[in-house]
This record gives C-alpha cells, sequence and structure tokens, in this order.
C-alpha cells in the first residue's frame, strides 16, 4: 500500500495539508480527486486546502494551492504562511523566502511560528455599491487581493447568515463566472477589525481568510482612512495583521503576518484518498 508523507499546518484557523511534491510523488491524473478525497473531514484528513510543493527554476520553490473542492484560486494569504514555515523547517529555503504562485512571486519571513507575506498589491477597488439580492438590495464594497471578495460592514456579526448570505452573493451574476469570496466585518472602538468570512472553494464559513483579511483592511482604509498596521480578529480567535503604504488613494507594499502552526506530520495511506 502507498504511503506519503504530509504534514498539517493551521494558519490562525485554517487548516492545511502540505506534502512535498518536488520528486512528483503525487499521481497527475487523479489529482482533483485526491485533493477533495483527502480534505473530507471526519473521513480522511480534513482541510481547507491542500498544498504541493515543488520545484522552481526561478526562486525558492513553487506551489500548487487547492481548495477543498479540488479547484485552483489565484492566492490564499494564510496557506501561503503556512507554506513558508514548511519549507523553513524542511531546509527547502531560508528565513526569508520567494516562492510562486499563480498570483506570481510571494515573499516571506518566518520568525519562530509566525510568518509574514508580502501580497500583491490590491486591485479593483470599489466601496459601497448596491447588490440586488433574493431579500432586497444590500449596501457592499469589493476587492482583488490575490482573489476576488466582497466587503460587507454588518452591525453585529453573530447574526449575519455567513453561510446563507455568502453562499447568494458568492454565486452572483454580478462575479460570474468565477464567483468571490464574501467577508462580514465590523469595526470595533479601538479600531480593530472583526470578521467571518464565506471561502469560495470551501463553499462554507472558515475560521480565517488570510486574503479576506487584507480586503477587509484595504476596505476599511479606503473609507474610513484607518492607518496602518490593521489588527483583524479572525473568528479562531488569533488575529492577523495587514501593513500597508498609502499614496494618493492607492494601497501598496502589503503585508500579511499571523500564526503558521505546524500540527502534525503522518502518512497518508491509500484508504485516505479512496
Amino acid at each position: 500500500m502507498k504511503h506519503i508523507e504530509f504534514f498539517k499546518a493551521s494558519g490562525s484557523g485554517n487548516d492545511f495539508i502540505i506534502i512535498d511534491n518536488r520528486n512528483r510523488i503525487i499521481d497527475e491524473k487523479n489529482l482533483k480527486n485526491f485533493v477533495v478525497n483527502v480534505c473530507r473531514r471526519k473521513m480522511s484528513v480534513g482541510a481547507d486546502g491542500l498544498i504541493l510543493i515543488e520545484e522552481s527554476g526561478l526562486v525558492d520553490f513553487k506551489w500548487r494551492f487547492f481548495n477543498s473542492d479540488g479547484s485552483q484560486p489565484e492566492m490564499c494569504g494564510n496557506g501561503a504562511r503556512c507554506a513558508a514555515r514548511f519549507a523553513y523547517l524542511n531546509k527547502i529555503a531560508g528565513s526569508k523566502m520567494s516562492f510562486e504562485t499563480i498570483a506570481g512571486i510571494v515573499s516571506a519571513e518566518v520568525k519562530n511560528d509566525r510568518v509574514k507575506i508580502k501580497m500583491t498589491d490590491p486591485s479593483d477597488l470599489k466601496t459601497d455599491y448596491i447588490l440586488d439580492l433574493e431579500n432586497g438590495p444590500i449596501s457592499l464594497s469589493s476587492v482583488n487581493t490575490g482573489v476576488p471578495h466582497v466587503v460587507i460592514v454588518a452591525l453585529n456579526l453573530d447574526d449575519v447568515e455567513v453561510v446563507r448570505l455568502g453562499r447568494e452573493i458568492r454565486f452572483h451574476k454580478r462575479y460570474a463566472p468565477s464567483g468571490t469570496n464574501v467577508n462580514f466585518i465590523h469595526q470595533q472602538k479601538d479600531g480593530m477589525i472583526a470578521i467571518r468570512t464565506y471561502e469560495r472553494g470551501v463553499e462554507d464559513e472558515t475560521l480565517a481568510c488570510g486574503t479576506g483579511s487584507v480586503a477587509a483592511a484595504v476596505v476599511t482604509a479606503g473609507k474610513s482612512g484607518i492607518k496602518s498596521p490593521i489588527n483583524v480578529m479572525t473568528r479562531s480567535g488569533n488575529s492577523l495583521y495587514i501593513y500597508f503604504k498609502e499614496k494618493e488613494g492607492k494601497i501598496y507594499d502589503t503585508y500579511l503576518e499571523g500564526d503558521a502552526r505546524i500540527i502534525y506530520k503522518g502518512e497518508l495511506w491509500e484508504d485516505a484518498w479512496k
């Protein structure tokens, strides 16, 4: 029976299966089924996503990132931080590194169990426009932080129907065909932003979303002028910190920092993906 070594990692509550695939140990023909099956909770390891670490001719390594449904988004902030810590601990890269993603080259710095990554510059920021939904119009904002995100201000996050509303907006014709991630935020008196996120590809609420937290910070900064760094409190209770520069209304040099924990190391048996 074939065994595949893997690491389980968590970035502020986003959990991932990470596999060193530099020697091409994963079967490409059945790759999507493999991802879907090993990401099943209770039936297999279970995770929000799966990361393959592969060789790069340009930088320290290349990653392929998969959501739990087998789709490949352009970027995942928390996944990128976990991949960086994995690469450092396994001597694939030093504490400062760069790696290839669909969204471009990502740089990272590892300090103990915390990782800070440089994000791609936010684009397509649109604030306070109206979207017609089944139960009436809603005001929201949107921005691309490597992947598309919608941001909605909520008076009480605990009352938000994250899955129902998130799913309706995620599949709304305005964002077709690729869809969007959906974030609900509440800015507290101390400036901290609390957030809940419906993630495209997971098709459920997750405990944290790195690119979503960056989107929340970018939208809030654009609307209220709040300055860097911004503390975003995820549903897991862990904070993500977003750093950026701003000039003439444009946000650039954006960084995401937070914990990236290695939970355990193990071996997948064939039963895990059958």
